[in-house]
Order: C-alpha cells, then structure tokens, then sequence
C-alpha cells in the first residue's frame, strides 16, 4: 500500500488526468490518513477510473514504468526463471528475458520482500533487472502461462498414486485409510490446486462427482458447467475425505449428507466456500459454492437494469414502508440484486437488520443474522424477533412457507420497509404464490410496492467481439416481440433500424475460449400502483392484470433480452436459452 504522501500525489495525478472530480477529490483527500484501505477500496470501484487507467497513474507517482500484458505471448523460458510459488506469493512475474536482462512486472512495487526475492535471484544468476507497474488483471493472465490444472495436479497425484491407487485384492476403504488421508501432501495438494484455479477462473460451483471409473472436477462459470480436470477414481474417496477435514465435518460418515464451509485465502484475501456432501450409490458427491465477497456493492446499473426499469427501482426504495420482491428461480442473482439495494438504503439514521440463508455478502453497519433451522432459528422465529430490534427496514433472504409470509406482510403493514425474494418463473406470478401459501389478497394488495423477476445471460467477451449472422426467423421472433411496446420504453442507443446488427465472441484466452465473459440480469419490473392493488384486492382477474401491464408499458425477460442483444451486450442464443420455458 502506497505511503500517505504518495497517496496524496496519486489523487493529484488523477484529479489532473480528469479521472477525478473536485468533489470526489476532496472526499478522497480525507481518507489519506484516516482510512487508506477504504480510499483504495474507492479508488479501485470508481466509475470514472478504469484499473489500468489507475495503475499508470500509480506508475508515475513511483516513476517505474507501466506495462500491461494483455494479449501478450510470454516465453516459457522468461516467465519459469521465477519460480511459481515465488510469483504467486509476491504477485510479480518475469515477462520478458534478453541475454542477462530481466523485465519484472510487479503488482505492488511498494512490496520490499518482493523486490529482495527478485534481487536475491538476481545476484545468484548475474541478472540485471528493470522492473516494472502492472494491474492484478495482467498479472493474472501472466500466471495463467505457468502451468494447466492437470499440470499442477499431474505430479501430485503421481504421489498419490503410491498412496491411494488400490493394490490386487485389496478394498477401497483399505486402499485410502484416514489417517493417510489427513496427512496426505499430494491429496492435500490437488484440493488446494482445484480450490484455486476456481477462484482464478471465476467459478461460482465447484462440482466433484465420481463416475464409473474416474472422478470428474466441473466448475460452473457463467452459468454453464465445465468438465476441469478428470481424476482417477481411486482418489476420489481420498480427495472427499480430505474437503471433510478441512470443513470440520464427520469424515467416517458415508451415510447422510453433510454440509459445512471451508476458508482459502489467495492473494491475501479470504474467500469461504460452502461445501455440501450427498452420498451416491457407491461413493460421495462434493458440491461447493465459492462465496467471494465483493469490496463494494455493484450498482443496478452494474447488474445491468437499464431504462424505464431501472427508474422504478430506484423510485421504490425511497418509499418508507411496504414490501420489495426479488424473484426467480436458483442462481439467477436475486442475493446480489439485494445487496445493491441494501447498499443503496445504507444510512446513518436508519436501523437495517436482515435473515439470511446463508450471509453471502458482509455489508459495513448492516445487522446480518444466519438462519439455523436446526436450531430452530427459521426465518419465521428470527423474523418475530427482528420486529423486537427496533429495525426500520428489514432483508428476509427467501419467503419459503405460510408463516414467514404472513410475518414479512404484518412488517410491512406496521411500517417497515421489508426486502425479500420469492422463488417464481415471473414477476405476475408472485402473487398468486403468495395467495397459495395463505396470504389475503386485500392485505397484499396493501403491502407489495414491486416485483422484480430476473435470469442471469452471459456478456460476450469484449476481447474477441465480432459482428454475427443471426437466422432469419429469429430476427422476426425478435422484431415481432419489440413491436408490442411503444418505443419510448426501449433503451437509450437500441438499434432501432430495420438493418440490424448482431454480435457474438470468437474465442480468445481471456473469455477460455467460450466467447462469454461475466453476466448481466435481464429482468421485467412490476410496479404495485394503486390500479393493481384493486386488481390484486379483487382476486387478480388474468384478463384485468394483462391490460393493467399494457397500460404500464410492461417490458418482459424476452424483451428486455432483446434489447440487450441490439446493444452488443448480449447472443439471441443466450437470450433463447435462458427464456426458453416462458414461452
């Protein structure tokens, strides 16, 4: 971390580059002696400056040259001069080798153990060093280059193979007894090699399932699952055996699921997994959700709300009571959509306190509470007391049964402002699910402010962006879908031309050669406005509700997909798939 003075000459740096407003400027000024981490932690998520765009600024204020490796094909021989522990632990590599030169890039110059690392290799080989600035992000493309998952795993698992692999006549439970299981290097080596490479590849699951006679690692990214690496079977018990140690569960228990977290740090920061064990017919399945929680809260925009949406829920979070729904079906970002709002209500004056299965995102001054239903501590009986927390607004994290329901409606009829999600296909569809679990319509009716449905698609990757040929039947699904709402409700920029222009990602080793690279919600808003309360009231009429949307300019998943795919964001073949079942 830079020394205050040097802070100081960074936001001169930024404020002179136009990357920095006054106001912004003299609010981060205040932070350089008070809160140095908080005033990174700015810098790095402001709008205004891109990560590269800060590093050089960085740069200049240390007067080391700036590089950035994106794109760039690095020697075997330059990058594996500097050993890989060595280079993950300092976050430094060598990129480039001429004669006895060595060009190292370094993503924190200020690092003096980095630098007497490079230094001390220096001295023992004769090299001379020219160092350099680099962003994490190039970095992390830079250690790509040392070694694949199976690479890394491959001499481990030789190891493993003395150990584990089953001899002539002998069982499987003899063949991987636990105590070796426990002091196992190799073993212990594989877990923490797969853990890592899912964090680097931005994997939200990690999935280790045996079938038949191997044992195959899937991460999800993006939605989508993807085969890692396949093991042989006979480490597959070893490889369970070992994630149990490490999350403090049962490991002679075969017979019951189990579920509990692990902590990994990479790259000084902590990041929890929570692992969930089932038992198969012969052996066990692990399944563990990375929950890596962000410095900061992204924006609805972030997530990527748009237009006359994005305006109905902001303007619904400045109501002082009522209910704000979130709904859609596992994964589909309702938590993270949550987590902005929060963010956005995050006051000194209010009191906010939230239920939640599990906490995925630790939020500054926000009272958050686990639900343990095995304790009996279920969002019903947490909600009851909740109401005796003095809260003013309160985040149930899933309305899953008659009472949590009823409870949610009775805060918000006593002048709360309660924020949860709702497991629906659509945002309509909320309400009579709402009704189904015993809820009075008249009471709902006076309680909902919005309902917000939501999926998650994949961003094309900008790196390898390419104009695309689309079908032609489908250019007509998509005109003739648009065509139902006035254009007015389209989105700033949309192509609204009758030749359309289409766009998908090639391939390229930043995206791994998927042509997607991060994800955007698509989403359809319902707003609870004094019309649809008499509606909801009177038992929500199909034929009433469907005008009452037409009246609102209701723009749906499909159409709000659409528009996402005429803006470059988004492939009709991702917006197909993921709005196939609301036909």
């Amino acid at each position: 971390m830079l020394r205050p003075e040097l802070l100081q000459q960074l936001l001169a740096e930024l404020k002179t580059a136009n990357l920095l407003t006054p106001e912004k400027y003299d609010e981060y000024l205040s932070l350089v002696r008070s809160n140095p981490a908080r005033l990174n932690s700015l810098l790095e998520s402001d709008p205004l400056i891109t990560m590269e765009g800060l590093v050089q600024a960085k740069g200049r204020v240390l007067n080391i040259p700036y590089v950035n490796l994106e794109g760039k094909k690095l020697e075997d021989e330059a990058l594996k001069t500097l050993p890989q522990d060595l280079a993950r632990n300092y976050r430094m590599v060598i990129f480039e080798k001429q004669g006895s030169e060595l060009k190292v890039g370094l993503v924190d110059p200020t690092n003096y153990k980095a630098v007497e690392a490079i230094e001390f290799l220096a001295r023992k080989k004769n090299f001379k060093i020219k160092y350099f600035i680099l962003s994490a992000q190039s970095f992390s493309l830079a250690a790509k280059g040392y070694e694949s998952i199976k690479e890394e795993v491959g001499e481990a698992l030789g190891f493993a193979e003395e150990k584990f692999a089953p001899k002539t006549g002998a069982t499987m439970e003899e063949a991987t007894q636990l105590d070796d299981v426990i002091k196992s290097a190799p073993v212990s080596k594989i877990v923490s090699v797969i853990l890592r490479h899912a964090i680097e590849g931005s994997a939200s699951d990690i999935h280790i399932e045996p079938q038949g006679d191997k044992s195959k690692v899937r991460f999800r990214i993006d939605g989508i699952l993807h085969t890692s690496i396949i093991l042989p079977i006979y480490v597959h018990a070893a490889l369970v055996s070992r994630i149990k140690v490490v999350a403090s569960l049962k490991i002679d228990e075969t017979r019951i699921p189990q579920d509990g977290r692990i902590r990994f740090n990479i790259d000084g920061k902590d990041v929890d997994f929570r692992v969930s064990i089932i038992p198969l017919i012969n052996q066990e399945k692990v399944v563990m959700r990375i929950l890596e929680s962000p410095d900061r809260a992204p924006t609805f925009e972030a997530l990527g709300f748009k237009g006359q949406q994005l305006k109905q829920m902001k303007r619904n979070l400045t109501k002082p009571n009522g209910m704000y729904l979130v709904t859609g079906p596992t994964g589909s970002g309702k938590s993270t959509t949550l987590f902005s709002a929060l963010s956005e209500l995050n006051q000194e004056g209010v009191n906010i306190s939230t239920l939640e299965d599990p906490v995925e995102y630790h939020i500054e001054g926000v009272n958050q509470s686990q639900v343990r239903s095995e304790l009996g501590f279920t969002f019903a009986t947490g909600l009851r007391a909740l109401l005796r927390q003095d809260p003013d607004i309160i985040m149930v994290g899933e309305i899953r049964d008659k009472e949590t329901a009823q409870l949610a409606i009775h805060a918000a009829l006593t002048g709360h402002f309660v924020l949860s999600t709702l497991h629906t296909n659509d945002a309509v569809g909320a309400i009579p699910r709402f009704i189904d679990m015993g809820s009075e319509a008249f009471l709902l009716a006076s309680t909902l402010n919005i309902i917000i449905a939501q999926r998650l698609i994949r961003k094309i990757c900008n790196n390898c962006k390419v104009k695309d040929e689309v079908p032609a039947e489908v250019v007509e699904e998509l005109k003739k879908d648009l065509s139902l709402l006035p254009e007015t409700t389209w989105y700033e920029n949309v192509n609204k031309n009758k030749d359309l222009v289409f766009y998908k990602g090639e391939g390229c080793i930043q995206c791994g050669q998927t042509g997607y690279k991060g994800r955007l919600a698509i989403a359809e808003v319902l707003t609870v406005n004094s019309r649809m309360r008499e509606i909801i009231a009177k038992g929500f009429p199909a034929k009433e509700v469907e005008a009452e949307l037409k009246n609102q300019n209701f723009v749906n998943l499909k159409q709000d997909g659409w528009m996402k795919v005429l803006l470059g964001e988004t492939t009709v073949e991702e917006v197909l798939r993921v709005t196939k079942t609301e036909e």
